[in-house]
């Protein structure tokens, strides 16, 4: 086998309810690989069900990495925890000559793998809970109002400022903290990252020298349809009583003295908070308001695992298919459409493009790229004074200026601007008028 450092780094990119981890779990019996959760809710212990986990059965079959080892009540665990902990794990695989395979589903979980960084304010050796530190900090500043932290943020580092919306707290208090900690501005670390021999647009060079990055994507109506029934198969295996389970032990008591936080932590895990108000009310409200109450989370979930699925594909596409820089690592497509085909149109591709890697050959097939669109900035800011709101992207403020909202604030501001015109004016008419009758008056008596 090739040397330890020219072993790829298998990451396996796309959308929830692509199959990835069954990718992930074929390749490493296959390969002899072992499988890296990059998922930053699987790290938490418990809502193994709405959470995806690989079952206990896959899980001996081959090893996994990064899944249940952190205390639920934990709320402080960030990517600079799992990417500590991770990139340790890929080094020794790599030292034993083992194939890491990165599955996920968290963007920038994943990109901390893939990208060397600069920022790095927390310490390393920090302690997850109480006491921790530099998180603990970042969670102090995320209490204050957003516009406070924007109008903090714009004093010290207005480059950024302009491009997070005053209502990203979490992002506001994250620069804030990067400030604070290095004496450096985030926009300024962030163009230093850029600018080190093989860094780009997206960041610092690539970490590792052989990234081998495979997509799985599939036909969106057919994706939704896949992703209602998973739902439904996720009901069927028992996600009431987890969730029940969950509230009752972590979440009952925050929410009596209204201090739940849907914001951190496991927490904020998709499928949760769109029970909230059938696991509160449950038992103290009529049975058929309560049932009314379960198909709205049902719904609620449908709905946001739907979107969730568009926003993956649409960070593959910006940070890899469209190659905004030459730190973007190829992407080799699998499409997943037809599960039926699954063994001739993704496994055997899959092992194939690997094994390409493996011995230093261009895989069979081509990647995928997309044309890039330079002009377009996804972090730049507008500001909107007629709606009097912030727009991040430019393509966000090419569908806001579109949008109905906005035609209709800019209809209202403009008969607004023509009244006071016209009263303003009416008012100079009849001021003149008034001027020229007391000057014909005093002519007259003259």
């Amino acid at each position: 086998m090739a040397a330890a450092r020219q072993l790829p780094l298998v990451v396996i990119l796309g959308a929830t309810g692509t199959g990835k981890s069954r990718l992930a779990l074929q390749l490493g019996l296959r390969l002899g690989g072992e499988i890296i959760s990059a998922d930053s809710m699987q790290v938490y212990q418990g809502l193994d069900i709405i959470t995806n986990k690989a079952s206990l059965e896959e899980q001996a079959l081959c090893k996994h990495h990064m899944i249940s080892f952190v205390d639920p009540l934990v709320t402080n665990y960030n990517v600079v925890d799992f990417r500590n902990k991770a990139t340790a794990l890929i080094e020794d695989l790599f030292a034993h000559k083992t194939i890491p395979i990165v599955v996920g589903g968290t963007n920038y979980y994943i990109e901390s793998l893939l990208w060397k960084v600069l920022i790095d304010p927390e310490k390393k050796t920090r302690p997850l809970g109480p006491g921790g530190g530099a998180a603990d900090r970042r969670l102090e500043l995320e209490k204050l109002d957003g516009q406070e932290l924007h109008r903090c943020l714009k004093e010290v580092d207005p480059t950024m400022a302009s491009r997070l919306h005053p209502h990203d707290k979490r992002k506001l208090a994250r620069s804030l903290q990067v400030y604070e900690e290095t004496g450096f501005t985030h926009s300024e670390l962030l163009q230093k990252q850029q600018e080190e021999e093989g860094g780009g647009p997206l960041g610092g060079p690539l970490k590792y020298p052989n990234p081998c990055i495979l997509w799985l994507y599939a036909e969106q109506a057919v994706l939704d349809k896949r992703l209602d029934a998973r739902v439904d198969a996720m009901l069927a295996a028992g996600l009431l009583e987890e969730l029940r389970d969950f509230h009752r032990r972590y979440n009952e008591e925050k929410v009596a003295e209204s201090c739940q936080d849907y914001q951190h932590g496991i927490f904020q895990t998709i499928g949760f908070k769109e029970f909230h108000e059938f696991l509160i009310e449950e038992g103290k409200c009529p049975v058929e308001q309560s049932k009314q109450l379960l198909n709205k989370g049902i719904e609620a979930l449908k709905l946001v695992t739907r979107r969730y699925a568009r926003q993956q594909n649409k960070w593959v596409k910006n940070r890899f298919l469209r190659r905004p820089g030459p730190n973007a690592p190829l992407v080799y497509g699998l499409e997943v459409t037809d599960l039926s085909r699954w063994e001739e149109k993704v496994l055997e591709p899959a092992i194939q493009i690997v094994n390409s890697f493996l011995q230093g050959q261009q895989p069979p097939v081509e990647p995928i790229m997309l044309a890039h669109e330079p002009e377009e900035d996804k972090r730049r800011g507008h500001e909107c004074a007629v709606c009097n709101r912030i727009i991040i992207g430019d393509q966000e403020w090419k569908a806001h200026v579109k949008s109905k909202s906005h035609l209709f604030h800019l209809k209202k501001s403009l008969k607004s601007h023509l009244d006071h015109h016209s009263a303003k004016c009416q008012s100079s008419i009849t001021e003149t008028s008034q001027t020229c009758a007391e000057a014909s008056s005093g002519n007259l008596e003259a």
